[in-house]
């Protein structure tokens, strides 16, 4: 049995990923900030590191025993916890699994349209703003070369239900949450930027096949559909009986959202194929309509 090692996984990707992998009867331990989540953790079968990220002794001694790490923990920004898994597993040649964000595609459109489809082999020469995190993804994929199966995810806008202890994930709860103070759907600038979309399953999914057949140093983009922002906003004030979408300034975006939630997050285009991984890994998603889940 594999011993895997998650972080983030009080979170909504990374728990739906430890319920994956316990279904398949692998050994699961989470690494947590505190106490407040281990007894709900460890009724369902996952044990628990109580301590951070930061902490490099502690993590350390979390890579020894097991097997894989995947990180989710907060890690698209955080460099400093790369960094502290990379030096832990030098020479281990034990898999690492990093999740990175796909607001690296974005271009500060101001929802303007792009047709622009990414791919692995296309070099990414990013916004600024998005810089680090091109930068720490190339970093754990140079990892390979100090003995680490280094594999990098790139997942998009993820939707439908959480499978683990968080249910909810970020874009669609934030947008349904900010349309019903406004009373009425939402969508930013030109109304025109689209974005790729994934289920929470098909992701998790994904991650175990990463897991179980990737080849060191590889990266996967993740998706299956993609939806305007324009038309998430007109379907949530259906669903939800507000009243008709409307345009709001990028500086309501940023002001609600901050910076990189406003601008990259709800105004920007993301669209990518992910081609790479159902060749690869024979990753066959199964949901491809965000519109269901909203």
């Amino acid at each position: 049995m594999k011993k895997i090692l998650i972080t983030g996984i009080t979170g909504y990707i990374g728990g739906s990923i430890a319920k994956k992998l316990l279904d398949r009867n692998y050994e699961v331990t989470g690494l947590v900030r505190n106490e407040t989540h281990v007894q709900e953790l460890e009724s369902l079968g996952i044990k628990t590191i109580i301590g951070n990220i930061h902490n490099e002794d502690l993590i350390k001694t979390a890579v020894d025993g097991v097997d894989a790490v995947i990180h989710n923990a907060d890690s698209a920004d955080d460099a400093y916890a790369v960094d502290n898994f990379i030096k832990a597993m030098e020479g281990s040649h034990k898999t690492f699994i990093f999740t990175s964000g796909s607001a690296i595609f974005g271009g500060k459109e101001n929802g303007k349209r792009s047709d622009f489809v990414y791919t692995e082999d296309f070099p990414l020469t990013p916004r600024l703003e998005m810089a680090s995190r091109v930068l720490i993804n190339n970093y754990v994929l140079q990892s390979v070369q100090k003995g680490i199966k280094s594999i990098v995810i790139v997942p998009t806008m993820v939707y439908g239900e959480g499978l683990g202890i968080k249910k909810d994930s970020i874009q669609i709860p934030a947008l349904v949450n900010f349309s019903q103070k406004k009373g009425h759907g939402v969508y930013f600038g030109e109304d025109e930027n689209i974005w790729s979309t994934l289920h929470i399953e098909d992701l998790a999914e994904l991650y175990v096949l990463a897991l179980e057949k990737a080849k060191e140093g590889s990266i996967y983009y993740a998706e299956n559909g993609a939806s305007s922002l324009r038309n998430i906003a007109e379907i949530i004030s259906k669903k939800y009986n507000l009243e008709p979408a409307k345009s709001l300034s990028i500086q309501d975006a940023v002001d609600n959202f901050g910076p990189a939630g406003g601008y990259f997050g709800f105004a920007s285009n993301s669209i990518c194929s992910a081609d790479k991984a159902r060749a690869e890994l024979e990753w066959k998603p199964i949901y491809n309509s965000i519109e269901n889940f909203i």
